[in-house]
């Protein structure tokens, strides 16, 4: 962690961040917490905040919300969000399944993005990866009727995983064809900012797999 990174924690934090007490499962009031009633997003997993904070610029209307336990990402994404004066967004340091379980209330959310999770890559791990059916089941208890599910991963063995796992779910409807995808996937979206990882994949000569699914 830089001590940029650490300051903005600091410093930065009581602006930007959302205080969760592991020891009470006290739901968030986000419309409160916002001062305003529009849709909210939640980025799972944010890394260093780059696309978290990019999607939140480029669309002001909504309010915008990122999860991540790394804390030198969270700086990160803070110094991002006080050097734009994004007041829509705001950042958890918080394991995103407690968050989503016991913090965020039933279809509150409008899209959830979920974007390069670990992949886990040995079988004996498989089972730590986060895109999971019990996984994808509390994602569409939190995600309203027709919003969206926004998934990314540059490891194929992987896609394929969430690939059948939520269109195995009767909560969600791949996007692909309306998309003008193929395989179930979706081309790379507008929206998805061409993060400091991805290129280094792409130097790499990695693929990357988007998928898209809507809530039923």
């Amino acid at each position: 962690m830089t001590e940029a990174q650490r300051r903005a924690l600091e410093l930065d934090w009581p602006i930007f961040g959302i205080d969760i007490d592991p020891e009470k499962a006290e739901q968030l009031t986000l419309n409160d917490i916002f001062g305003r009633t529009v849709n909210k997003v939640v980025e799972i997993g944010f890394g260093n905040g780059d696309n978290l904070v990019e999607y939140a610029r480029q669309d002001p209307a909504r309010d915008f919300v990122g999860i991540e336990v790394h804390r030198a990402g969270v700086g990160h994404a803070l110094l991002q969000t006080k050097e734009l004066d994004l007041r829509n967004l705001k950042v958890i340091c918080h394991d995103a399944v407690e968050v989503l379980g016991h913090h965020l209330a039933d279809s509150s959310l409008s899209e959830v993005l979920i974007l390069f999770p670990d992949p886990w890559h040995k079988k004996r791990h498989h089972k730590r990866r986060l895109i999971q059916a019990p996984f994808v089941d509390l994602l569409a208890r939190k995600i309203k009727t027709g919003g969206l599910l926004q998934l990314a991963t540059d490891w194929e063995p992987y896609a394929l995983q969430m690939r059948e796992v939520v269109d195995a779910s009767p909560y969600f409807s791949n996007r692909s064809e309306e998309l003008g995808g193929n395989d179930g996937f979706v081309p790379r979206p507008a929206w998805r900012a061409l993060t400091r990882f991805e290129k280094r994949g792409q130097r790499l000569g990695h693929g990357v797999w988007d998928l898209s699914f809507r809530r039923v």
